[in-house]
């Protein structure tokens, strides 16, 4: 039952609806590969199953996202902060593990704001901590040089179980990160100002053999170097953009947002309580909220009612969907059933 749960999960996470203009025929074969790479089960079942089985009650979880950069998108966009707030959200209310927001300074308002539209208020770390009143956030350094002491700081100060990445971007192979067009984002060829590579949050991670999952939709995310050389093949310009930062699972989605709830979906299930699942109305008032704190839509760079070029009510039908996914399956045998 568990695989059958993931596998209808999945499918509806992985489907394609892109403009023409953007590459099509790419979410197959990077799911393919990542599937194959967690011993061909569904891959958010895969995510779920490993967070539940690392994180408990006042266990620290990294909660990585923010895509997005000056001049087109300040404050980064409307997929990332929302699927964070809602798998931060069930973490904390399912397991009662402490979540914590680890991103650039440039992108925290989004984040916070689709936390708290989502019910999980951002603390001070040691409220969260000492008085489980909700979760954190740590802000990046402004500067590539002193990342790497932050890094070692992070790791001393709040010893995580868990690290999640959802659309953050990773470096390539030239060690640079790049955009999902391929464009630098780091580098002296960049044409963007402000992004800070955080990526050896996940490699530290994975040198500690802490547990990581790495979500994406393009494979210049952290986490799909565990596909590296599919999204290479795949993706138009894909040896440029493709990030090598590997996570234990990878979870290529339609949008990120959505490859989070679909790890939210199959943890609620695992748990039994589909009642922990953020509602399609909850979801209205967290993108809303990312969009008023400055997270715009990527494929327009506007404000309306949008993630990455689908309507709002797509992931609002996609979260009702997800629920009646997780309901059913855990109906008894039987039930409803009239003949």
């Amino acid at each position: 039952m568990v695989d059958m749960v993931g596998e209808a999960v999945d499918r509806l996470i992985t489907i394609e609806a892109k403009n023409r203009g953007m590459p099509h025929g790419i979410l197959q074969p990077m799911y393919e590969a990542a599937r194959k790479a967690a011993g061909n089960k569904p891959v958010t079942m895969a995510a779920a199953r490993g967070l539940k089985k690392h994180l408990g009650k006042g266990d620290v979880v990294f909660i990585m996202t923010g895509a997005g950069y000056e001049p087109t998108m300040p404050k980064g966009e409307s997929d990332g902060p929302p699927g964070a707030a809602a798998l931060a959200r069930i973490l904390y209310r399912g397991l009662g593990a402490i979540p914590v927001y680890v991103n650039e300074e440039c992108h925290a308002g989004p984040i916070i704001a689709s936390s708290e539209a989502a019910g999980l208020m951002v603390k001070p770390f040691d409220q969260a901590r000492d008085r489980h009143l909700g979760a954190a956030i740590v802000n990046a350094p402004t500067q590539q040089s002193k990342v790497k002491a932050w890094i070692a700081k992070l790791y001393a100060d709040y010893k995580p179980k868990a690290v999640v990445s959802t659309e953050r971007l990773g470096a390539g192979a030239d060690g640079n990160v790049h955009s999902a067009t391929g464009m630098p984002l780091t580098g002296p060829k960049s044409k963007f100002q402000g992004c800070i590579d955080i990526g050896e949050v996940v490699t530290e991670a994975n040198r500690r053999k802490i547990f990581t999952v790495g979500i994406g939709d393009h494979g210049n995310e952290l986490g799909f170097g565990t596909i590296y050389d599919t999204v290479v093949e795949t993706m138009p310009k894909g040896k440029a953009l493709a990030t090598v930062v590997r996570t234990d699972v990878v979870v290529p989605a339609m949008m990120s947002n959505w490859g989070c709830y679909g790890i939210e979906a199959c943890l609620a299930y695992l748990l039994r309580k589909p009642q922990l699942l953020h509602s399609p109305d909850m979801e209205k008032r967290i993108v809303q909220a990312c969009l008023d704190a400055g997270g715009l839509e990527a494929m327009f760079c506007t404000t309306d009612f949008m993630v990455d070029g689908l309507d709002g009510e797509t992931s609002m039908a996609c979260v009702q969907i997800l629920s009646n996914i997780v309901r059913k399956n855990l109906e008894p045998p039987g039930t409803g059933l009239t003949h």
